[in-house]
């Protein structure tokens, strides 16, 4: 099946990244490819199978979190029928449906520490034993694993075996995060906008404000590369107005009626008809919660969406002036902006 998501950037950190990972490719050795979730681990694997002299043999993928440890070596090695319960037939493992290929087993660092002695007997011999068999298998393949943890780490832990690790670290590819790349955001945020807007059928890409790409410049992106592109295709496919895109969601599940803790309460939200009470001394700023809901959530949340309002009105709707009258930054002041929903006051 083609991918139609493409490995995209430009910063230097990120093309180094690529550069070892091509380098490695022509080599049949393991490789590691390590990285925060979302920053493409997956994509550079099949980078360097395609790469790689095995290119027209089985690139086959396994995610070892997405099985129960129960399962894990079954897929991996295969089983023979009647080998456990339920195995009414004999089933090949993955190893054995990468021969000749690549395997590559994304999220290594699951793996319980007697799947890991199988599995480092299979790099070591290029040999598996099926679940129930007497006899192994010769396999020709191709280890690319990937995981978000520091390995050494678990080594020292004992929770992850330190001869696997030798085995498998001949070339380790480190994938930098999204923050370490800022010159790459504007790029792939261009790509995705533009990908979404030809989706939803739009005749053309009018781009991000300068406000939304500064925002954009200095968020976080704990989710990486993935949620950039998610925070993007919800910008476009919300944004209906002409012009260039002016507003921007970081967090979907930012809401007045999200619950507020474990419990599942819920803050009860502020009438939309009660009257901001707004004091004619100036000084007295708490008096607009004098009027409307008497729990003080909602009377804080009242409280700080009246001088927001007022704030904004005194600098002329300039957000960054705003800002700094409040001794908020710019992003600061942005969340609270979303949290009120005042953003198309401001847009």
């Amino acid at each position: 099946m083609k991918r139609s998501t493409q490995v995209i950037g430009q910063s230097g950190v990120f093309l180094d990244a690529l550069e070892r990972a091509s380098r490695a490719a022509a080599l049949d050795r393991p490789v590691l490819v390590i990285g925060e979730r979302g920053t493409g681990k997956e994509l550079v694997a099949e980078r360097l199978h395609h790469l790689s002299p095995r290119w027209d043999q089985p690139l086959v993928t396994m995610n070892c979190a997405a099985l129960p440890e129960t399962l894990i070596e079954a897929e991996l090695f295969g089983h023979e029928a009647g080998a456990f319960t339920g195995a009414s037939k004999a089933r090949a493992g993955r190893f054995e449906e990468a021969d000749g290929g690549t395997l590559f087993l994304d999220e290594l660092g699951t793996l319980s520490m007697g799947a890991q002695e199988r599995l480092l007997r299979a790099v070591e011999y290029g040999e598996v034993t099926r679940i129930g068999a007497s006899r192994p298998l010769r396999v020709d393949v191709r280890i690319v694993a990937a995981t978000n943890e520091h390995l050494p780490d678990r080594v020292e832990a004992n929770t992850f075996r330190a001869d696997l690790l030798d085995r498998l670290c001949f070339e380790v590819v480190t994938l930098p995060p999204l923050r370490a790349r800022k010159s790459d955001i504007p790029v792939l945020a261009d790509f995705f906008g533009r990908r979404m807007s030809s989706e939803l059928g739009r005749d053309e890409w009018p781009g991000f404000t300068p406000e939304i790409e500064q925002e954009m410049r200095d968020y976080r992106w704990p989710g990486n590369v993935r949620e950039l592109r998610n925070v993007v295709e919800r910008a476009v496919y919300r944004w209906e107005r002409p012009g260039a895109i002016g507003s921007i969601e970081f967090d979907p599940f930012a809401s007045p009626y999200r619950p507020s803790g474990a419990n599942g309460k819920r803050p009860e939200p502020a009438p939309a008809s009660a009257p901001l009470a707004v004091s004619a001394d100036e000084d007295d700023e708490v008096a607009a919660c004098e009027v409307g809901p008497s729990d003080f959530k909602s009377r804080v949340a009242l409280f700080e969406r009246d001088l927001l309002t007022k704030s904004l009105a005194e600098h002329r709707f300039n957000q960054r002036a705003t800002a700094e009258a409040l001794g908020l930054s710019y992003d600061q002041l942005r969340h609270a902006l979303r949290r009120h929903d005042l953003i198309g006051a401001v847009a």
